[in-house]
This record gives C-alpha cells, structure tokens and sequence, in this order.
C-alpha cells in the first residue's frame, strides 16, 4: 500500500499562517455524518481546528444543517440564460442586506436557505470551502452549493455586470480516501477563479490517505482516521 498524505502538518500550518492576517473569515464545510455517528467528517474537523486556532474572527457554517434546494437550471432555461437577472433579487433586506442575491430557486422556495451562506461570503473578506472526495469528485453537497451560487459568476461573465467577490480571498480545502483528490482540487479552485474569487494557493490542498485507488480494505479506512489525527491533532 502506497501513502500519499501529502505534507498535511505543513499545508495547515501555511493555511493558518495566511489566515492570520485576514478578518472576516468564512469557513463552509460541505460534508455530511449521521449524527448519530461519532466520529464527524475529516474536513469538517479540520474547519473546526482552524476556527479554535483563529478564534471570534472566523464564522463556520456547516452547509449540510441547511435547507438549500437544488438549482433550477436557469442558465439554460426557456427564456436563454435566466440565472442572475435582476428580476432574480431576493426582496428582503433581512435575508439579502447587500442586494446581491440573485436567485430564482431562493424566490420560489421560501424556505431555502441559501441566503445564510450568500449574506455571510458578502459580509466576508476571505472564504474557505472544506469538501471531501466521494467516488472520484467532490461531495455532492458541495456541487449543490456551488450550483447554487452560479448567479455570481453568470452577473459578472454572460451579463456582464460587476464582478461582486473579486476582492474576497479564498481557498478549499479536500480530504479524500484512495483516488483522484489532486484532480478534484484543480478542478474546483478553476471553477472559483471562474466565479471571480481571488484564488490563494496556500488556502488550496489536498489530503488523501493513499494513491492505491485498489485499497478498498477494512484495514486501510481504519488506519486513515488514526493516521488524520496523528497528522493534524
């Protein structure tokens, strides 16, 4: 069995050195547990050290507690693209204080919550996204957010509008089992330059227990958890 975990102690240690300088840190995790499960997710765990290390300037907000629907699909809909117009504005100086939130699924869903993470990430001068790799992507959680927040992208590249995160820092951070994470990381930190974020490399890494994408053994997910806390607890 061949390891990979890949520097972890110092990723973190960069991570939590950038972060230092900053304020208004937003952390969003993307990973789920039954909670009758005692053990929480490893990207989850890692959010949560790095909130207790930083303290009152950071907000972490575990996005698999929220009810956020899944996106309508407007970027293709009957009318062209329809994602981030400004007949899109949720009216509700509560929900959306900066006026920005552009969604059609926030306007037919009352009970949708994606505006608890849109107002936070206005409020925020650096965002970090915490995933896990599930069968070669990112967890499913987190494609349903990302989906979810295409109106930022969509105002700023096919609309044309100002480009409303350009001076927000951020970063994600990965943890996966036997395959693909480095791939998943790409991918997704090409898909936040694309939104318009300023993309920070040292807020941007990978962890995975092993490169045998093969090692499907009882013994191999079980040394991945000690092997996690020895290496970032």
């Amino acid at each position: 069995m061949k390891r990979v975990i890949l520097d972890g102690r110092k990723n973190l240690e960069k991570t939590l050195k950038y972060l230092k300088t900053k304020n208004k840190i937003l952390l969003l995790t993307t990973s789920n547990r039954w909670e009758g499960e005692k053990l929480p997710p490893k990207s989850t765990s890692l959010a949560v050290l790095i909130k207790k290390k930083l303290g009152k300037k950071v907000v972490l907000i575990d996005v698999s507690k929220l009810k956020i629907y899944a996106c309508e699909g407007n970027v293709s809909s009957s009318k062209g693209n329809n994602c981030g117009v400004e007949g899109a504005v949720l009216k509700d100086k509560k929900k959306n204080p900066s006026g920005y939130h552009r969604c059609w699924a926030s306007i037919n869903n009352k009970d949708d919550e994606l505006w608890k993470i849109s107002r936070a990430i206005f409020k925020s001068g650096c965002v970090v996204f915490f995933g896990s790799v599930r069968w070669g992507q990112i967890n499913s959680i987190y494609q349903k957010l990302i989906e979810r927040l295409t109106w930022i992208e969509n105002r700023h590249s096919t609309l044309k509008g100002d480009n409303i995160v350009k001076d927000i820092d951020v970063g994600i951070i990965i943890v996966g089992q036997n395959w693909n994470g480095k791939n998943v990381l790409g991918i997704q930190k090409q898909v936040l330059r694309f939104f318009g974020f300023n993309v920070v490399n040292d807020l941007c890494w990978n962890w995975q227990y092993t490169d045998d994408e093969n090692d499907e053994s009882p013994e191999s997910y079980k040394d991945a958890i000690s092997t996690f806390k020895k290496t970032f607890f």
